[in-house]
């Protein structure tokens, strides 16, 4: 649904370049939820930005439902307003909601129809639908000034779904609500694409947006992106950094004659008693060092740090017993880090 290829964003100011995307390949596929998640300055909102062309790419392309939107930018009248009926396809939520404080909550929710040319009865009646869909129709009449920051962000969901958009771009969507709050909006968003077939593309930093919607995730650093893919994927990847942000686990080696294993634990795997088997067939010992587990895509899925005792090759047995459970399986170091040598089977 959504592909880019190559994309690059330069912004020259004052004699400087400052490279904001280095060539980023990234692909959404239709109906998925898809999380973008990085640090400030990795290049996030220029990525979001770029896709629905507020933000013109230095170069790179950008394919959304089939079409090439790069391909029409700056190519004459005609390409340009095919540009904009491509883009009126493309719903988008901004961080700080975007509601003009004079209008009824009803009045910016049909601000994009009216763009669109539509008629005054067809504008009522899609605003009032679009609001009882975001749970608002009570509100229609109120102003911007009367509501909370959750509802606010309601508006701008239902405004965004104003031009029945094939996908919804979320701009740090949540990260000027609270928890709860944040909460609410994510299952909304969850619902809507459910309900509606949404594509949905946002960006974050916060690791739980991840863990509570997104079917799939990436992870930008300086303008590029370094690990993507499924959840399920990026969980069963050794040395994921993603999958150490998502269920992140400490503890350290209480001695140089011990072995930490970091378990990721997926779907059926994370139902099994599979610790307490190996202490049983193995007759040992085994410290849990840190664990944390949730439940993503109505599966648990989590991490936990075990020692075992001896050394590495003393335990390559039952480090074996685990990876045959289904298990991804990490070794690691001595300061905490997941070993670069011995991995998923590269003994």
């Amino acid at each position: 649904m959504i592909t880019t290829t190559g994309l690059t964003k330069v912004y020259r100011t004052r004699g400087r370049e400052v490279t904001a995307l280095d060539g980023v390949d990234l692909h959404v596929r239709e109906g998925e939820v898809y999380g973008v998640i990085g640090q400030s300055g990795a290049g996030k909102s220029s990525l979001i930005r770029c896709v629905n062309l507020l933000e013109r790419p230095t170069s790179g392309t950008v394919t959304v439902a089939g079409q090439e939107l790069t391909a029409l930018a700056g190519r004459g009248a005609g390409a340009n307003r095919e540009l904009r009926r491509a883009r009126s396809r493309i719903g988008m939520v901004f961080q700080h909601f975007n509601l003009l404080s004079s209008r009824t909550v009803q009045g910016n929710v049909e601000l994009p129809l009216e763009i669109l040319g539509r008629s005054g009865k067809d504008r009522t009646r899609k605003a009032l639908e679009l609001l009882d869909l975001v749970g608002l129709a009570d509100l229609a009449r109120s102003y911007p000034a009367q509501l909370s920051g959750g509802q606010k962000q309601r508006v701008g969901i239902a405004r965004a779904l104003a031009g029945d958009p094939d996908v919804l771009l979320s701009d740090e969507a949540t990260s000027a609500l609270d928890p709860e709050t944040t909460r609410s909006i994510l299952h909304l968003l969850r619902d809507l694409n459910r309900q509606l077939g949404l594509t949905v593309l946002l960006i974050t930093h916060e690791m739980d947006v991840v863990k509570s919607i997104c079917d799939s995730a990436a992870l930008m650093e300086r303008g590029r992106i370094v690990e993507s893919g499924t959840v399920g994927e990026i969980l069963a990847t050794p040395g994921s950094e993603l999958a150490a942000a998502l269920f992140p686990v400490g503890g350290e080696s209480s001695g140089a004659d011990r072995t930490v294993l970091d378990i990721t634990f997926h779907g059926e795997a994370a139902t099994q008693p599979v610790v307490s088997q190996l202490s049983r067939t193995y007759n040992i010992d085994i410290s849990i060092l840190g664990a944390a587990i949730d439940t993503i895509g109505g599966l648990q899925t989590g991490r936990m740090r075990i020692e075992l005792p001896g050394r590495y090759e003393d335990n390559v047995v039952p480090i074996g017993f685990l990876r045959e459970q289904g298990l991804q399986i990490d070794v690691v170091g001595p300061a905490g880090q997941q070993s670069t040598l011995v991995k998923d089977g590269a003994e």
